[in-house]
Formats: C-alpha cells, structure tokens, sequence
C-alpha cells in the first residue's frame, strides 16, 4: 500500500547528473508517494548476499574497542595502478582505527600497501559515523563516506561509488 510523505526544505543529494561531487542536487520540497519494498533478505536472502556475508578479516586484535588493526576492502572504484582492476572487485589491505574526541580515523592500504586512504569520521551516534574518505595517494579524490559500527570486529561503510569495509 502506497503512502504520502511531505518534505518541507530542500535536502541536497551529493551525485549529480554530470557526476561532480562538488555539485549537488536538491531534493523537494513536496509531497511524493512512497511504496513499500519487500524485505529483499527475507527467508535468507540471494545468493550473492550469502557470498559477501563470508568472514573474511584476519586481524585478530580486540579488546571492547574499536581502536586497533583491523582488515579492510573497498569496491566501487578502479584503480588504474591494478591490472585488469574494475569497479565491482574488492581492494584489500590493513588498517588502523584511532578515537580522538568525537573522530574516529581509519587509515587503510590496499594493493599490498602501495595506495592508502583515510577515513575521518565524527560519530552521529554510539554505532553511526559521518565523514568523508581522502585517497592519500592522490588527495583530490575524496568522496562522503557514512559507516555503521556493527560491533568492535565490524565496521560496514558506504560512499556513492561502493562499500568501504571493515573487520577483525
């Protein structure tokens, strides 16, 4: 059953048309009809959920906490330093978490330490962060990055292009 929801301000989308991130697009204000979607991971869910659910971290580090080493993958991107790289394989390497104040920091590597990046969060809530990724091998790439702390051997993130994730 379809139903109303109004918006009242405008609220800006990070992609646009042409792609650039430094444009935005709004959204509203307005009445629009939302209808409902079906739970898609009812009685299990698709196959390809169950292949991405596999563990895969193989930093053992915990202690309550999220600061430490952890394991990390990224897709949604090519890097053009990797041979027959492409947007839907996944990146691994290592990472690191540190906690100053209300920022959580992720320094991760990929293609054997050869490229990093760092995510620079703040936390909206206990398990949510709000940032931004910065490839610290080439800073202007930069993109919005959301994450869910799942628990201290899980962080599951999301920017516009694909996943950035997390695990011990």
């Amino acid at each position: 059953m379809a139903r109303s929801i109004t918006i009242r301000r405008s609220l800006p989308l990070f992609r646009t048309e042409s792609g650039d991130l430094n444009e935005h697009t709004f959204f509203g204000p307005g009445t629009f009809t939302v209808v409902p979607i079906p739970n898609p991971i009812k009685n299990g869910g698709p196959a390809w959920l169950k292949l991405s659910a596999e563990p895969w971290g193989t930093a053992n580090e915990s202690d309550g906490t999220i600061e430490g080493n952890w394991s990390s993958r990224w897709n949604g991107g090519a890097d053009p330093t990797i041979p027959e790289d492409a947007l839907y394989k996944w990146k691994r390497g290592s990472a690191q978490a540190r906690i100053i104040g209300e920022r959580v920091y992720l320094l991760f590597d990929w293609d054997r330490g050869a490229r990093r990046g760092l995510i620079d969060a703040m936390r909206e809530s206990p398990q949510r962060l709000v940032g931004k990724y910065i490839n610290l091998s080439n800073p202007a790439i930069t993109r919005p990055w959301v994450g869910m702390i799942v628990s201290d051997q899980r962080i599951d993130g999301r920017w516009p292009q694909g996943r950035p994730d997390f695990r011990r």
